[in-house]
């Protein structure tokens, strides 16, 4: 497997913003990754060999057919000092390849739809009821 932490710091950045991300995505990436694993791989749908690659310290567009080089990465998320959830994440967006626009919205629809999709059994946690004192 390739070391995409790697490969993210040894490949030049084409461009770079400041962005975020919706916090109903992040949420349920933080909520599946206990079920899932710590790195999760979403083949998009329509994009033949691009693969969504998603980590504790990135997400990342890589092509799959050309050795998972990167064409997107979100990094740094700004999660520290938390307060609300419904607030969006800030993080750093990263281009690795000229075309990189042209899926960054759709591959995040296809993250959103994915864990959408995977939400069932998702809370463990059961409900008891406090006894009543007599």
């Amino acid at each position: 497997m390739i070391d995409l932490t790697k490969r993210l710091n040894d490949m030049p950045i084409m461009a770079q913003r400041k962005t975020t991300l919706d916090a109903n995505v992040f949420n349920n990436w933080r909520l599946q990754t206990p079920k899932l694993g710590n790195r999760i791989d979403i083949a998009l749908q329509g994009l033949k060999t691009m693969h969504f690659i998603l980590t504790p310290n990135f997400w990342a567009v890589v092509d799959a057919a050309n050795y998972d080089a990167p064409v997107l990465a979100w990094m740094d998320f700004r999660i520290a000092n938390r307060k609300n959830l419904h607030e969006p994440i800030t993080c750093t967006l990263n281009y690795y390849h000229f075309a990189a626009s042209a899926i960054r919205a759709r591959s995040l629809c296809a993250v959103n739809e994915y864990f959408s999709n995977n939400k069932e059994n998702t809370h463990t946690a059961k409900i008891i009821p406090l006894k009543q004192q007599q």
